[in-house]
């Protein structure tokens, strides 16, 4: 049996103030044309379809369109669950009428889990939910964690489950160990909202949703897809891609990994100014990549952004290495009499805890002159 795991399309999604729609449309086209290549026995997926509770009518739109195109024209079946970004109500909408076209889209967390039977395997399907919601959805005030929570959920699973068959649960979570990146949605504060994961330990493979990485957990059996594009610059050095799992009666199954070219990357550059306007360095760049720059100038830069987006329109973000440095290394600044420091020392112990640049003799010689000065005024006073 094989299918393809994918998660957190995040279709609406707002980056720097640019909708990703189309390029999440570039993206997509590939996807089709890979199920279409692959033709796989079902693609599931992870949760967060969308990326807000309530979509832009654009991103409906681009996955009725997607969805029909996989499930109906390609005739494959589809598993899909809603994230921590959707609304459960409105992805629950049709699901009775979904299945005749094995269209199992799973919105509300439901107190009777029944499997999914495609091709000799059980794909359990786990949607997003709060531990209230689940507290209340079993009666159970035990249930605070979303640790509570999924030890819940997968006991009420494996009262059924027959562990001599392949057994999948596709569920959207934070295992603990993962790695972040900026673009996730903290689930809960603090601890409270990681799974541990020995609870997956009864399936056969766990398909999950969440983190954006595809390489945010290093398990055997579990797995994060990672996102469908890059939605923050900590995302930059990551290469998304889709898991194609194909699995046999006993639940062993083999992975590959199936990497899509977005229309535009999102990419960090460094470097001066008049290096990364130079034409023998942005001609060999895709200028119309999503940019983040950081320029390594220091004083007074005249309109840099303008200039740059004149040669890269697609900058989101500008910053300056040096401020990012005295960010880091500014601390609280108090001037200590007691140590008996002259004014001249004060200000260079003030100069090097404010700054990253060189307290040098030709600038030791100015705060000099302006020092005596100061003194010489103010004792004419």
């Amino acid at each position: 049996m094989k299918f393809i795991h994918t998660a957190d399309w995040h279709l609406g999604k707002l980056v720097h103030g640019i909708y990703m729609t189309e390029d999440q449309r570039y993206f997509l086209k590939q996807f089709v044309d890979l199920v279409a290549e692959e033709k796989p026995d079902a693609v599931v997926i992870a949760g967060d379809l969308y990326d807000r509770s309530i979509p832009p009518t654009e991103a409906v739109e681009l996955l009725n369109d997607i969805l029909f195109k996989i499930n109906v024209e390609l005739n494959t079946p589809v598993v899909a669950i809603g994230g921590n970004h959707d609304s459960a109500e409105r992805l629950s909408f049709g699901s009775s009428w979904y299945r005749k076209s094995r269209f199992y889209l799973s919105g509300k967390l439901d107190s009777n889990i029944v499997p999914i039977h495609i091709n000799g395997v059980n794909f359990y399907l786990v949607p997003y939910a709060e531990p209230g919601i689940v507290r209340q959805l079993f009666a159970d005030d035990t249930i605070h964690t979303h640790q509570d929570a999924m030890k819940k959920v997968i006991g009420k699973i494996e009262d059924s489950l027959n562990p001599n068959e392949p057994n999948v649960l596709v569920g959207h979570a934070f295992v603990l160990g993962g790695k972040t990146s900026e673009s996730e949605r903290t689930l809960s504060v603090g601890g409270s909202g990681c799974v541990g994961a020995e609870l997956f330990e009864p399936f056969s493979y766990t398909a999950l949703g969440h983190l954006h990485s595809p390489d945010a957990l290093k398990h055997d059996r579990i797995r994060y897809s990672g996102s469908l594009l890059k939605y923050s610059f900590s995302e930059s050095k990551q290469e998304k891609s889709v898991s194609i799992i194909e699995m046999d009666d006993k639940g062993n199954f083999d992975l590959r990994v199936r990497k899509l070219s977005p229309q535009k990357d999102m990419r960090e550059i460094e470097g001066f100014l008049d290096e990364i306007m130079d034409p023998g360095f942005y001609e060999k760049q895709m200028v119309d990549d999503y940019l983040k720059i950081i320029l390594h100038d220091e004083g007074a830069l005249l309109d840099p952004i303008n200039k740059l987006r004149k040669i890269y329109p697609n900058i989101l973000h500008l910053e300056r290495k040096i401020d990012i440095t005295d960010m880091k290394k500014k601390q609280f600044f108090t001037s200590v009499k007691e140590e008996k420091k002259t004014e001249l020392e004060l200000f260079q112990q003030f100069y090097q805890e404010m700054t990253t640049s060189e307290f040098t003799d030709d600038k030791k010689a100015v705060m000099t002159d302006v020092i005596e000065k100061a003194l010489k005024d103010g004792a004419a006073i």
